[in-house]
Protein backbone atom coordinates (compact mmCIF):
# COMPACT_ATOMS: atom_id res chain seq x y z
CA UNK A 1 0.00 0.00 0.00
CA UNK A 2 1.73 3.16 -1.17
CA UNK A 3 1.29 6.78 -0.16
CA UNK A 4 -1.68 7.18 -2.48
CA UNK A 5 -3.50 4.13 -1.23
CA UNK A 6 -6.82 4.28 0.59
CA UNK A 7 -6.61 5.12 4.29
CA UNK A 8 -7.65 2.66 6.94
CA UNK A 9 -10.09 3.05 9.78
CA UNK A 10 -8.51 4.26 12.99
CA UNK A 11 -10.06 4.74 16.41
CA UNK A 12 -13.84 4.73 16.47
CA UNK A 13 -15.31 5.72 13.11
CA UNK A 14 -12.48 8.07 12.19
CA UNK A 15 -10.66 7.34 8.93
CA UNK A 16 -7.06 8.51 8.79
CA UNK A 17 -4.17 8.27 6.34
CA UNK A 18 -0.99 9.28 8.17
CA UNK A 19 2.08 10.69 6.50
CA UNK A 20 4.35 8.55 8.69
CA UNK A 21 3.73 5.80 11.22
CA UNK A 22 6.21 5.70 14.10
CA UNK A 23 6.46 2.33 15.83
CA UNK A 24 8.53 2.11 19.00
CA UNK A 25 10.13 -0.54 21.16
CA UNK A 26 12.63 0.12 23.91
CA UNK A 27 14.03 -1.03 27.20
CA UNK A 28 12.21 -0.59 30.47
CA UNK A 29 13.85 1.14 33.41
CA UNK A 30 15.94 -1.32 35.43
CA UNK A 31 14.23 -3.06 38.30
CA UNK A 32 15.96 -2.49 41.66
CA UNK A 33 19.16 -4.51 41.92
CA UNK A 34 19.36 -5.44 38.24
CA UNK A 35 22.85 -6.71 37.34
CA UNK A 36 24.26 -5.74 34.96
CA UNK A 37 22.45 -2.44 34.73
CA UNK A 38 20.90 -1.71 31.34
CA UNK A 39 18.65 1.35 31.67
CA UNK A 40 19.30 3.07 35.00
CA UNK A 41 17.22 6.14 35.89
CA UNK A 42 20.30 8.33 35.39
CA UNK A 43 20.02 7.76 31.62
CA UNK A 44 16.45 9.03 31.36
CA UNK A 45 17.34 12.62 30.33
CA UNK A 46 19.78 11.43 27.66
CA UNK A 47 17.29 8.90 26.33
CA UNK A 48 14.54 11.52 26.18
CA UNK A 49 16.85 13.88 24.31
CA UNK A 50 17.85 11.16 21.83
CA UNK A 51 14.22 10.25 21.16
CA UNK A 52 13.34 13.90 20.63
CA UNK A 53 16.21 14.19 18.16
CA UNK A 54 15.04 11.24 16.08
CA UNK A 55 11.45 12.51 15.98
CA UNK A 56 12.60 15.99 15.04
CA UNK A 57 14.81 14.55 12.27
CA UNK A 58 11.65 13.00 10.82
CA UNK A 59 9.71 16.25 11.34
CA UNK A 60 7.16 14.34 13.43
CA UNK A 61 3.89 16.18 13.84
CA UNK A 62 0.08 16.11 13.65
CA UNK A 63 0.05 14.40 10.24
CA UNK A 64 1.69 11.31 11.77
CA UNK A 65 0.68 8.38 13.98
CA UNK A 66 2.76 6.78 16.75
CA UNK A 67 2.24 3.26 18.10
CA UNK A 68 3.76 1.81 21.28
CA UNK A 69 3.05 0.05 24.53
CA UNK A 70 3.43 2.20 27.65
CA UNK A 71 5.98 0.54 29.94
CA UNK A 72 8.27 2.49 32.22
CA UNK A 73 11.30 3.83 30.42
CA UNK A 74 11.54 3.97 26.65
CA UNK A 75 7.84 3.54 25.86
CA UNK A 76 6.64 6.39 28.05
CA UNK A 77 9.50 8.69 27.01
CA UNK A 78 8.62 8.05 23.36
CA UNK A 79 4.91 8.64 23.95
CA UNK A 80 5.57 11.88 25.85
CA UNK A 81 7.78 13.16 23.03
CA UNK A 82 5.18 12.28 20.40
CA UNK A 83 2.35 13.94 22.32
CA UNK A 84 4.48 17.06 22.77
CA UNK A 85 4.78 17.25 18.96
CA UNK A 86 1.10 16.73 18.29
CA UNK A 87 1.57 13.24 16.85
CA UNK A 88 -1.57 11.11 17.12
CA UNK A 89 -0.69 8.39 19.61
CA UNK A 90 -2.11 4.87 19.74
CA UNK A 91 -1.21 2.88 22.85
CA UNK A 92 -1.59 -0.87 22.38
CA UNK A 93 -1.36 -3.09 25.46
CA UNK A 94 -1.16 -6.86 25.93
CA UNK A 95 -3.35 -6.64 29.05
CA UNK A 96 -5.88 -4.29 30.58
CA UNK A 97 -4.24 -1.20 32.07
CA UNK A 98 -4.28 -2.23 35.77
CA UNK A 99 -2.55 -5.52 34.99
CA UNK A 100 -0.09 -3.79 32.66
CA UNK A 101 0.82 -1.27 35.36
CA UNK A 102 1.56 -4.09 37.81
CA UNK A 103 3.73 -5.98 35.33
CA UNK A 104 5.41 -3.30 33.24
CA UNK A 105 5.36 0.00 35.12
CA UNK A 106 5.56 -0.42 38.90
CA UNK A 107 8.47 -2.95 39.03
CA UNK A 108 10.90 -0.27 37.78
CA UNK A 109 13.06 1.82 40.04
CA UNK A 110 10.91 4.82 41.00
CA UNK A 111 7.89 2.74 39.96
CA UNK A 112 5.35 5.09 41.56
CA UNK A 113 6.77 8.03 39.61
CA UNK A 114 6.52 6.02 36.39
CA UNK A 115 2.92 5.14 37.20
CA UNK A 116 2.20 8.86 37.51
CA UNK A 117 3.78 9.41 34.09
CA UNK A 118 1.73 6.52 32.69
CA UNK A 119 -1.47 8.08 34.01
CA UNK A 120 -0.49 11.49 32.65
CA UNK A 121 0.08 10.01 29.19
CA UNK A 122 -3.26 8.18 29.31
CA UNK A 123 -5.00 11.46 30.13
CA UNK A 124 -3.53 13.05 26.99
CA UNK A 125 -4.47 10.29 24.54
CA UNK A 126 -7.02 11.03 21.81
CA UNK A 127 -8.57 7.60 22.43
CA UNK A 128 -8.28 4.94 25.17
CA UNK A 129 -5.54 2.30 24.90
CA UNK A 130 -6.30 -0.66 22.69
CA UNK A 131 -6.16 -3.97 24.56
CA UNK A 132 -4.95 -7.02 22.66
CA UNK A 133 -7.78 -9.42 21.88
CA UNK A 134 -7.68 -12.80 23.56
CA UNK A 135 -6.68 -15.68 21.30
CA UNK A 136 -5.83 -19.35 21.52
CA UNK A 137 -2.05 -19.11 21.01
CA UNK A 138 -1.25 -21.05 24.17
CA UNK A 139 2.34 -20.78 25.31
CA UNK A 140 3.13 -17.72 23.18
CA UNK A 141 4.29 -14.68 25.14
CA UNK A 142 1.61 -11.97 25.30
CA UNK A 143 4.37 -9.37 24.84
CA UNK A 144 5.55 -11.14 21.70
CA UNK A 145 1.99 -11.28 20.36
CA UNK A 146 1.54 -7.61 21.18
CA UNK A 147 4.73 -6.76 19.27
CA UNK A 148 3.39 -8.52 16.18
CA UNK A 149 -0.02 -6.89 16.63
CA UNK A 150 1.58 -3.43 16.76
CA UNK A 151 3.80 -4.15 13.77
CA UNK A 152 0.89 -5.53 11.73
CA UNK A 153 -1.14 -2.42 12.61
CA UNK A 154 1.71 -0.08 11.62
CA UNK A 155 2.35 -1.87 8.34
CA UNK A 156 -1.32 -1.79 7.37
CA UNK A 157 -0.65 1.68 5.92
CA UNK A 158 2.27 0.39 3.87
CA UNK A 159 5.92 -0.31 4.60
CA UNK A 160 6.95 2.98 3.01
CA UNK A 161 5.25 4.92 5.81
CA UNK A 162 6.72 2.93 8.69
CA UNK A 163 9.50 4.45 10.81
CA UNK A 164 10.54 1.97 13.51
CA UNK A 165 12.47 3.52 16.41
CA UNK A 166 14.19 1.39 19.04
CA UNK A 167 16.03 2.19 22.25
CA UNK A 168 18.19 -0.92 22.53
CA UNK A 169 21.51 -2.19 23.82
CA UNK A 170 21.94 -4.61 20.92
CA UNK A 171 21.68 -7.68 23.14
CA UNK A 172 19.10 -10.33 23.83
CA UNK A 173 16.08 -9.62 25.97
CA UNK A 174 15.16 -10.85 29.44
CA UNK A 175 12.41 -12.93 27.86
CA UNK A 176 10.25 -13.25 24.75
CA UNK A 177 8.59 -10.13 23.46
CA UNK A 178 11.33 -7.64 24.32
CA UNK A 179 13.03 -5.05 22.16
CA UNK A 180 15.43 -7.59 20.65
CA UNK A 181 12.58 -9.72 19.32
CA UNK A 182 10.79 -6.68 17.89
CA UNK A 183 13.97 -5.56 16.10
CA UNK A 184 14.42 -9.07 14.70
CA UNK A 185 10.85 -9.14 13.42
CA UNK A 186 11.08 -5.70 11.80
CA UNK A 187 14.34 -6.70 10.12
CA UNK A 188 12.84 -10.04 8.98
CA UNK A 189 10.05 -8.11 7.28
CA UNK A 190 12.52 -5.84 5.53
CA UNK A 191 11.76 -2.76 7.61
CA UNK A 192 14.07 0.16 8.25
CA UNK A 193 14.67 1.58 11.69
CA UNK A 194 16.40 4.22 13.73
CA UNK A 195 18.45 2.60 16.48
CA UNK A 196 19.26 4.60 19.60
CA UNK A 197 22.03 2.57 21.21
CA UNK A 198 21.46 2.87 24.95
CA UNK A 199 25.11 1.91 25.59
CA UNK A 200 26.21 5.18 23.99
CA UNK A 201 23.99 7.54 25.98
Amino acid sequence: MGPGAAPVVGCGDEVISPRQVFLFSGHMIDVPGRTPSRFPPALVPAAAQALAGVLDAHAAGPADVAIAQAASGGDLLFLEACLDRGVRVWVMLPFAAPDFIERSVLPAQDGKAWRARFEAVMARLPAPPRIMPADDMAGDSPYERCNRWMLDTAQAWGADRLCFICLWDGGGGDGPGGTASMCTEVERRGGRFDWIDIRKL
